[in-house]
């Protein structure tokens, strides 16, 4: 599916993010005190940060929570930007706050899932950046709504904004995961398909929910190409008033992005790279022609399968036959080293592609 192109300012010239990857924005959760967001700051800094983070408004799924302490966390942000040279950034869900963060000369802003969700906000937000020159980076929606993703970046980029980048923080599910939103980054590569020339970040913190797997989150990340990293960062993580378990100290940040992480190279100009790699991509082309080809002769088969149905006034579906091909090309697939969620995917999606075809037959008039 072709996307419309957006338009666009390369992140590295907006002015606060350099070369080499990662491009990162990091900070606590929220903004608690001045003292917090000003220790945090500091040691941030010292270890090489640049954009610096806070919650200022944060929206709870229950009321009588901490939810943030307001407009007030901002002067303290702007007390860290003169003080220690940084970009700030924050979270905003209303018009109000994009008013709030100009008054207060926040550099980036950035849209949280609930409110990416939400066309409505998405508009009011967008046309009260209208005519700002400030970078918005737009999470992606509670649930793997590709469209909806991409309707917040095409309303955000007609109102003008151009310095303009997507969050992947993973998505809600009811499912029992390690993680505390599912990665899905189909998703993610889908969307960068659709637009190679938008900056992408990863909030290992939101999809982890915990400290433990940020690392791995991070290198996945790198390995798929994407550009930077949101990661939350507390001078004292255990007296957070919000996600303190999903929180680095800045020493345990410096560790991540300096010891852990290995950012790949997008590209090399290496002959054996260049000889290697196309001779590779020869043979995926092949093989690629190869399945469009058997796949071909498969939807023949289901035709002529949908034919003889229909001579025969036979039900199109087959349950229990379905289930036991299902079964039998998990299994085998394993045995090619293939992951289970993956064949059933596929074959799943090769099957509703055949009871249409066959849909199609029946539904035809003599």
């Amino acid at each position: 599916m072709s996307s419309k192109k957006l338009d666009l300012i390369p992140l590295y010239e907006w002015g606060m993010f350099t070369e080499p990857r990662p491009s990162v924005v990091a900070g606590p959760c929220s903004a608690e005190s001045e003292e917090q967001v000003m220790e945090t700051a500091k040691h941030l800094r010292e270890v090489g940060i640049n954009v610096y983070r806070a919650g200022i408004w944060k929206p709870r799924t229950h009321p009588g929570s901490f939810e943030g302490v307001g407009a007030q966390g901002l002067k303290w942000m702007q007390q860290a930007k003169k003080e220690y040279g940084l970009k700030i950034a924050t979270e905003v869900a209303s018009e109000k706050h994009v008013f709030e963060c100009l008054k207060y000369g926040v550099d980036l802003v950035w849209l949280g899932a609930r409110t990416t969700a939400n066309p409505f906000l998405v508009q009011e937000i967008a046309d009260a950046l209208k005519d700002t020159d400030i970078p918005v980076l737009v999470k992606n929606p509670v649930n793997p709504d590709l469209d909806l993703w991409i309707g917040a970046l095409e309303r955000l980029n007609r109102a003008g904004i151009k310095k303009l980048a997507v969050i992947h923080r993973g998505f809600s599910t009811f499912d029992k995961i390690q993680y505390r939103n599912d990665p899905q980054w189909q998703v993610a590569i889908e969307l960068r398909s659709r637009y190679p020339e938008l900056p992408f970040f990863v909030d290992p913190s939101h999809m982890a929910g915990c400290k433990d797997y940020i690392q791995e989150i991070s290198q996945r990340s790198l390995d798929l190409g994407f550009e930077g990293l949101m990661i939350e960062s507390h001078c004292n993580p255990s007296t957070a008033l919000s996600d303190a378990k999903q929180q680095l100290t800045p020493d345990e940040l410096s560790d991540l992005l300096y010891k852990q992480i290995v950012v790949r190279d997008a590209d090399s100009d290496a002959p054996e790279w260049k000889d290697n790699i196309d001779q590779l991509r020869a043979k995926i082309d092949i093989i690629d022609e190869n399945i469009l080809y058997a796949l071909g002769s498969r939807m023949k088969v289901s035709r002529e399968i949908g034919e003889y149905k229909k001579n025969s006034n036979i039900a199109i579906l087959q349950t229990s036959r379905w289930d036991s091909l299902l079964a039998k090309v998990v299994e085998k697939g394993e045995a090619y080293g293939l992951p289970q969620n993956f064949v059933k995917d596929v074959f799943n999606a090769i099957h509703e592609a055949s009871v249409e075809i066959q849909n199609e037959i029946i539904s035809e008039k003599k």
